[in-house]
C-alpha cells in the first residue's frame, strides 16, 4: 500500500515537472526557430521582415488577444475584485528599484549608468512574455488552472499592462534621459552636444516591443532635459531653448515707477507662477504621454469599459452578441500572437549580444536580483497580501499571474525607451539579451515552485 503511494506520489511529481517544463520548451522552441531564421549567416528572413513581423504583433495580433480575452472577462465587480493586480505592479516595481541601488553600492557600475542600473532591476516585462507563458502553461489538456485557464489568465495580465505603461512613459522616460554630466555644453547652453562615443544604434532586440519609434522622437528626446531646466546656473542663461523661465526672470527683476503705469517687483512676484511650478510644468509639458495610447492599451481600455457596461458586453460578446462575428474574426487573429512574439524575439536575439560598457558584474548582478531574488521578495508578498484577504479565493490563476509578474526578465520596452532617448542603448541591448537567455532556467525553477506553492493556498 505504502509502495502504491510513494509511486503515486513519485509520478505525480514528474507529472508536475513536465507540466512546467513542457510549456516553456514549446516557446523556447519557436524562439530557436525564430534564431535560425533570422540567423546573419543564413539570412532566411531578412531583417525588414522581422521588424514588420514586430509591428503586426504591436498594432494588431497584442490588441486583438487583450480586447477578446480581457473584454469577455471583465464586469464592474471583477474591477473591484482585481484591484490588487495592477498594485502589485507598482509594488513588485518599488522592491526591483530598490534591489537596483542595491546592485549599484554592490557592483560598482560607471557614474554614467547608476540610473540605468537602478531601472533595469526595478521594470519587469508585463506584457507579451508573460501572456505567452500564461498561453503555453494552458494549452495542454491537463493544466492546473481549468477550463477557463486561457481566459482569465490573459484578462488577468493584461489588466496589469495600463499601469506598468503609464509608469515607463512616465517615470522610466525621464530617468532614462542622458546624465547632464556627460554632455558638452557649447556656447553657455544653446546647444547641446552628446559625446561622440554614445552608440545611437538601434538593435533589433529593443524594438520588439515598440517598432517604429524613431517617429516618435521629439525635440528634447536626446537631452538632458531635466537636468536643465533644475539646473540654475544652466536653465538662466538657455535664453534659446527655455524663454518662458527667462521672462519670468527679467517680469520678475523689472524696477519701475508705479505712476508710470507699470507693476512694482513685488506684485510681479505675486502674480507670477512660481518658478519652481514652473519648471515642473514644463517638464510635465514634455512628457510624451500621448505615448501610453498605443494599440495594446487603446484594446485595455475599450475592453474595460465595453465589460463594465452589461448592455455594451452583450451587443459584442456572446454567442447571441449581434457583434459576435467580429470578435470571432478578432480571436482568429489573436491566435497568431504567441507564436509571433516568439518568432520575433528569437530574430532579434540572433544579433547576439551588443558591446556593453557596463560591465559583467554589474550585469550579473542585476541579473540576479531580477531573476533569483526578486521571485523570492515576491513570494513574500503574494503570502502576504492572501493573510490580508486581498487574493481573489479559490483562483490559482490569479495568484500565478500575481507570482509570475516578480519573475520576469527586464522589460524589452526599456531598450526601445533607451534608443529614443539616445542613452546606454548597447547596455539595453546587451542586457536584455543575456536576461533572457538565463530567464529559460530562472523561468523553470520559479514556475515549479509557484506550482507547488498553489497546492498549499
Amino acid at each position: 500500500m505504502w509502495g502504491f503511494e510513494a509511486s503515486t506520489a513519485v509520478r505525480s511529481e514528474g507529472e508536475k515537472i513536465v507540466s512546467v517544463v513542457v510549456p516553456l520548451m514549446k516557446l523556447l522552441s519557436l524562439t530557436v526557430i525564430g534564431l535560425i531564421l533570422a540567423h546573419p549567416k543564413y539570412q532566411l528572413v531578412p531583417r525588414a521582415t522581422f521588424k514588420l513581423l514586430s509591428k503586426l504583433v504591436f498594432a494588431l495580433f497584442l490588441p486583438c488577444l487583450i480586447f477578446t480575452h480581457l473584454g469577455e472577462a471583465i464586469t464592474l465587480a471583477n474591477v473591484a475584485k482585481w484591484w490588487f493586480i495592477p498594485v502589485n505592479v507598482v509594488i513588485s516595481t518599488g522592491i526591483g528599484c530598490i534591489l537596483g541601488y542595491f546592485v549599484v553600492l554592490i557592483c560598482r557600475p560607471p557614474p554614467e549608468y547608476v540610473r540605468f542600473t537602478i531601472i533595469m532591476t526595478g521594470f519587469g516585462n508585463t506584457g507579451n512574455l508573460p501572456i505567452a507563458i500564461v498561453k503555453s502553461v494552458c494549452h495542454s489538456a491537463d493544466n492546473p488552472f481549468g477550463a477557463h485557464c486561457h481566459k482569465s489568465g490573459v484578462a488577468y495580465v493584461s489588466f496589469a499592462q495600463w499601469v506598468a505603461v503609464l509608469l515607463v512613459y512616465t517615470l522610466v522616460y525621464h530617468m532614462m534621459e542622458p546624465p547632464l554630466e556627460y554632455y558638452e555644453i557649447v556656447e553657455e547652453g544653446i546647444e547641446i552636444e552628446e559625446q561622440p562615443n554614445t552608440d545611437i544604434s538601434r538593435p533589433l532586440l529593443v524594438e520588439a516591443e515598440w517598432p517604429g519609434m524613431e517617429d516618435k522622437e521629439t525635440e528634447h528626446c536626446k537631452t538632458p532635459f531635466i537636468a536643465r531646466i533644475f539646473n540654475n546656473s544652466i536653465s538662466s542663461g538657455s535664453q534659446s531653448t527655455f524663454p518662458d523661465l527667462d521672462l519670468m526672470e527679467e517680469g520678475a527683476g523689472a524696477s519701475t515707477s508705479p505712476r508710470g503705469g507699470s507693476r512694482s517687483p513685488r506684485s510681479i512676484r505675486c502674480l507670477a507662477e512660481p518658478r519652481m511650478v514652473r519648471k515642473i510644468r514644463i517638464v510635465a509639458e514634455q512628457t510624451p504621454i500621448i505615448h501610453i495610447l498605443q494599440p495594446p492599451t487603446i484594446a485595455s481600455l475599450l475592453a474595460i469599459i465595453i465589460g463594465m457596461i452589461p448592455q455594451a458586453k452583450a451587443f459584442v460578446f456572446g454567442a447571441d452578441a449581434p457583434l459576435n462575428f467580429i470578435t470571432d474574426s478578432l480571436e482568429i487573429l489573436a491566435g497568431a500572437m504567441v507564436p509571433c512574439v516568439m518568432l520575433v524575439l528569437g530574430g532579434m536575439m540572433a544579433e547576439g549580444p551588443n558591446d556593453s560598457k557596463l560591465g559583467v558584474r554589474t550585469t550579473i548582478g542585476i541579473t540576479v536580483a531580477r531573476l533569483l531574488v526578486l521571485p523570492l521578495v515576491g513570494i513574500g508578498v503574494v503570502a502576504l497580501a492572501d493573510k490580508l484577504n486581498f487574493l481573489v479565493r479559490d483562483d490559482e490563476m490569479y495568484t500565478f499571474v500575481l507570482l509570475l509578474q516578480y519573475t520576469m526578465p527586464s522589460a524589452i520596452l526599456l531598450g526601445a525607451i533607451a534608443s529614443l532617448r539616445g542613452y546606454a542603448v548597447s547596455e539595453a541591448s546587451a542586457l536584455l539579451f543575456w536576461q533572457h537567455v538565463f530567464a529559460v532556467f530562472s523561468l523553470s525553477v520559479y514556475i515549479f515552485v509557484y506550482f507547488k506553492l498553489l497546492d498549499y493556498v
